[in-house]
């Protein structure tokens, strides 16, 4: 999906996934992909499996039950399209903590496979947008998830720092996919890849964060706003796509995807009556 930042990272975690698949027994083959700043790696392991390493310095929160793709495997229905999880092993070398998951091999392409956002209308079909709707309501109704995604102190910082109005004085929750952009879905049949930040996420989050990542495409924003009309359209919904185009805006101050700056400010505007900060230092302010 991605490339490594630098050949040392490279090396470090191509070894770190031949060890995975040393501890895991398993052989792989075929082009290893990227994901974030190289900071995941996976390949194709058999003849349907996919093993993933994820790297982080030692020292990270650790996850609780609940938490991840292993959290993801046992709480959420079958009824919601995703890889299944059949094995997982952690080590620490070298200062990292990693993190191997071995999990269904995804044969559908995904919707953006070199970046969050759309660039085109991808020419997804009704069946799809249905699908999406439902995973979506399904996922809400999990309970016993213990990660809060987006939380309450970082919207208080980000809403006057990146969107120019205070901070929301309730955001109501519900459980979500937390990454829902354009990388970590596939086309049709719908996957949706990724389950590291599920958890307890404001109400239209996830669907206001697939309208952020598509405001290029106004056809496809459009069939967004019309598909969740129902969360958007509420005072939580709006909160929630809040949230998601403060998030981005911080993206787009530390030059992540430039070309989304303008149509993120007016969607903000529209929603609050108020212009952005037309410079945003990346970094939040302290809490106060």
């Amino acid at each position: 999906m991605y490339a490594p930042p630098d050949d040392g990272t490279r090396a470090r975690m191509e070894a770190a996934h031949a060890e995975a698949a040393r501890r895991l027994g398993v052989e792989t083959a075929g082009p290893l992909a990227w994901g974030w700043l190289g900071c995941t790696i996976g390949g194709r392991a058999g003849e349907d499996r996919w093993l993933r390493v994820d790297a982080g310095k030692v020292g990270r929160p650790q996850r609780v039950p609940g938490e991840g793709t292993a959290g993801a495997e046992q709480l959420v229905p079958g009824e919601v399209p995703r890889p299944r999880l059949y094995a997982a092993t952690a080590w620490t070398a070298d200062g990292y903590a990693y993190e191997a998951e071995l999990s269904d091999l995804v044969t559908t392409p995904v919707v953006s496979p070199h970046r969050c956002d759309l660039a085109t209308d991808p020419g997804l079909p009704d069946q799809w947008w249905t699908d999406l709707r439902h995973a979506l309501l399904i996922l809400a109704k999990v309970d016993g998830t213990m990660r809060v995604t987006v939380r309450d102190g970082w919207a208080a910082r980000a809403f006057p720092h990146f969107l120019g109005i205070p901070g929301p004085s309730e955001i109501v929750r519900t459980t979500g996919h937390g990454d829902l952009q354009w990388a970590n879905i596939t086309g049709h049949p719908l996957t949706i890849l990724d389950w590291e930040r599920w958890g307890r996420v404001p109400v239209g989050f996830d669907a206001g964060t697939l309208h952020t990542a598509s405001l290029a495409v106004p056809s496809i924003a459009a069939r967004i706003r019309e598909t969740f009309a129902d969360v958007l359209d509420t005072d939580a919904g709006r909160v929630g796509e809040l949230c998601a185009l403060a998030e981005m805006l911080q993206a787009v101050a530390r030059g992540w995807y430039p070309h989304l700056a303008q149509p993120l400010a007016e969607r903000a505007e529209h929603l609050t009556g108020v212009r952005p900060p037309n410079e945003a230092s990346p970094d939040l302010p302290p809490a106060v």
